[in-house]
């Protein structure tokens, strides 16, 4: 393995410019530094005249220092600018990824490339920061980091209440292919000491997510908080709802006869199958901690919770947000209820 090459210093310069002068060779020259010939004669050629006579170790480090400065990439996220400026209110108030604000600003500036900026330039800027506030707080706002890499949570692994025919393998193909809206996951998510909870809801299409304030942890304080919340949605939105095994859906018949939805169960120890709640779960707990007192959560503060999240884009969604593909399948159920009527 050859040598790491380094740049010349300014004591090696001088050797050069006393050797020139006294008419010494290049060879010898390099021979004198440990380099190589092709690095004094280019050295000579860059700071001297086409004959190298009028070389001077002074002007050769100054004009080192400019090239070293002009070689080096100018920071896009410079504080002060705007595109620093839309990077930021993105990720601390609107809590979008570095994915989702680069996605979205290339689909809005697709021939400039001036605003736009990949995601690794936003974390790089990000952790780039000295250490103190600001930069606390965008490491805050980026995705909460688990102790450990796909470490899964351990829930009972089956209920006795689930009967067989709500099994999530009788569940109809439409639905796992997500063709239609309507088709909902839910869970809960528990406070401190699993004495609060708030109800988790997506819906699999559009991702859409609505949340609900739970009065307790208790199956009937789920069948009352998802009753509440789902039966604000329209109808054709109501079709099946798909949950884990927590004792908390015991009230699953009542429920299913309210709202007028089938009800599927997945697997024990299974949460992919329900993957798109999993992940809002994920999402949610940058906003509602572990170890938290979720009861003083207001519906009114989970719907703003829940707006951030809808009006983040997403890259399944070809980076639309779950709120602009809820608008479009709403629209186009009005259009086919206008031609049906």
């Amino acid at each position: 393995m050859g040598e790491i090459y380094k740049h010349l210093s300014s004591e090696e310069r001088a050797v050069i410019q006393i050797e020139h002068r006294r008419g010494t060779s290049l060879r010898a020259i390099a021979r004198r530094l440990g380099r190589s010939a092709a690095t004094v004669s280019r050295e000579l050629f860059r700071n001297g005249a086409a004959d190298g006579t009028s070389y001077d170790a002074t002007a050769a480090a100054c004009s080192y220092r400019r090239r070293r400065e002009r070689s080096v990439r100018r920071r896009k996220l410079t504080e002060g600018g705007w595109l620093h400026q839309h990077v930021r209110d993105r990720l601390v108030y609107r809590r979008w990824s570095p994915q989702q604000i680069a996605a979205r600003l290339k689909r809005m500036f697709p021939d400039d490339p001036a605003r736009q900026v990949s995601h690794e330039t936003i974390y790089a800027a990000i952790y780039a920061y000295p250490r103190g506030s600001l930069k606390q707080a965008l490491i805050d706002a980026l995705r909460q980091g688990k102790p450990q890499r796909g470490r899964r949570r351990t829930t009972a692994a089956s209920a006795a209440f689930v009967p067989e025919a709500l099994r999530i393998v009788h569940r109809p193909e439409a639905i796992a292919t997500r063709q239609l809206p309507g088709h909902w996951e839910g869970d809960l998510i528990k406070g401190a000491f699993n004495r609060s909870a708030v109800g988790t809801l997506v819906e699999r299409r559009t991702r859409f997510v609505v949340l609900c304030r739970m009065d307790g942890c208790t199956a009937q304080n789920a069948l009352e908080g998802f009753t509440r919340q789902m039966k604000k949605l329209p109808s054709f939105l109501r079709e099946s709802l798909t949950y884990d095994r927590g004792s908390e859906l015991a009230c699953h018949a009542e429920l299913s006869r309210r709202l007028k939805l089938d009800i599927w169960f997945a697997d024990p120890h299974a949460p992919w199958q329900r993957g798109s709640n999993e992940n809002t779960n994920g999402l949610l707990r940058q906003f509602l901690p572990k170890g938290a007192d979720l009861s003083q959560a207001s519906q009114t503060h989970l719907n703003d919770i829940a707006r951030l999240l809808n009006g983040r884009p997403r890259k399944t969604l070809d980076w639309q947000t779950p709120e602009e593909a809820m608008a479009q399948e709403m629209a186009d159920y009005a259009k086919r209820v206008a031609l049906d009527s």
